[in-house]
């Protein structure tokens, strides 16, 4: 015969508690109930594990065998009951997230200190990549959500939410004319060579650059292409032309460039960052982070 936690729990309170009436009240279950079920449990190891006696009821050798596994037993059930329970609340297990470069600006910092401080036992896997190599490995299940650059097209297997806007500014070298300049109209820079995002990978970057030039009233030069935030600023430290970039460059300044705010209205809040998850997905972590990512920030 099987031996069910039932009644193992029933065994243990019995011997702690020295009583099977004090055991059926702790228990909430019919005293005659609880002597059958331990009857049974007697049956299914094959020898007697209690004894009733004057002072109460006692264990036998073989319940003192029984009793160290039984208690481990107990134990190890409510360890993993609590952790499919916290794991199906969010409040345990592993988050694999992805990001792209410029998300380490302000937006990581920001958001998971406070995100690990709430949830200690979620550990973070951080895996950083462009915005369409994040979309393809959520795809392929890789990574539980991306932190990418929209704006995004629409996508009836995702989910996202906008958990940051930015400007887009310029970057110049520190010794163009326009270096030390307030803001200015985009126009200004049609003679320039532009480094610009790479279509390919970096497509709702490039599309909103392209579209900000187009409504200036020209189309980029384009002297180079790059992926990263980071190497658009390097190049353009290097001397290969302007670009583009998101504000929040700024706090990552170099004195080789400059940066420098635009009047163009189409500029101001062009860029967004945005979680993005499976729209059926069952890393309930995902949402607990989404929820950081949107709380309001306190002054």
């Amino acid at each position: 015969m099987a031996i069910d936690l039932r009644q193992l729990r029933q065994f243990v309170t019995i011997a702690e508690l020295g009583s099977y009436r004090r055991a059926a009240d702790a228990l909430h279950i019919a005293q005659p109930a609880l002597s059958v079920s331990i009857q049974k449990l007697e049956h299914a190891v094959g020898v007697p594990l209690l004894v009733r006696g004057a002072k109460g009821v006692t264990t036998t050798p073989a319940g003192d065998a029984l009793m160290a596994d039984a208690r481990r037993a107990l134990f190890h059930t409510d360890q993993a009951r609590q952790a499919a329970r916290r794991v199906a609340l969010g409040e345990w297990g592993t988050l694999r997230l992805g990001f792209v470069g410029s998300a380490t600006y302000m937006l990581l910092p920001r958001c998971l200190p406070a995100f690990r401080a709430q949830y200690p036992d979620v550990q973070l896997d951080l895996r950083e990549d462009s915005t369409v190599g994040l979309v393809a490995m959520l795809r392929a299940n890789e990574i539980d959500a991306g932190l990418v650059r929209g704006p995004l097209a629409e996508d009836s297997e995702l989910d996202s939410w906008v958990v940051e806007r930015d400007d887009l500014i310029l970057a110049v070298p520190a010794a163009h004319p326009l270096a030390a300049n307030g803001p200015i109209a985009l126009e200004r820079m049609r003679s320039e060579g532009f480094v610009l995002y790479s279509p390919a990978k970096v497509p709702g970057l490039n599309g909103v650059t392209l579209a900000l030039c187009h409504k200036a009233g020209f189309s980029p030069r384009i002297s180079q292409e790059a992926i990263q935030v980071q190497t658009l600023v390097s190049l353009v430290a290097s001397g290969l032309g302007v670009a583009l970039v998101p504000g929040v460059t700024r706090a990552y300044s170099t004195p080789h460039v400059a940066f420098v705010s635009l009047t163009d209205p189409d500029a101001q809040g062009a860029l967004s960052l945005s979680l993005v998850t499976h729209r059926d997905t069952s890393c309930a972590s995902v949402l607990r982070l989404r929820d950081s990512m949107l709380a309001p920030v306190e002054a």
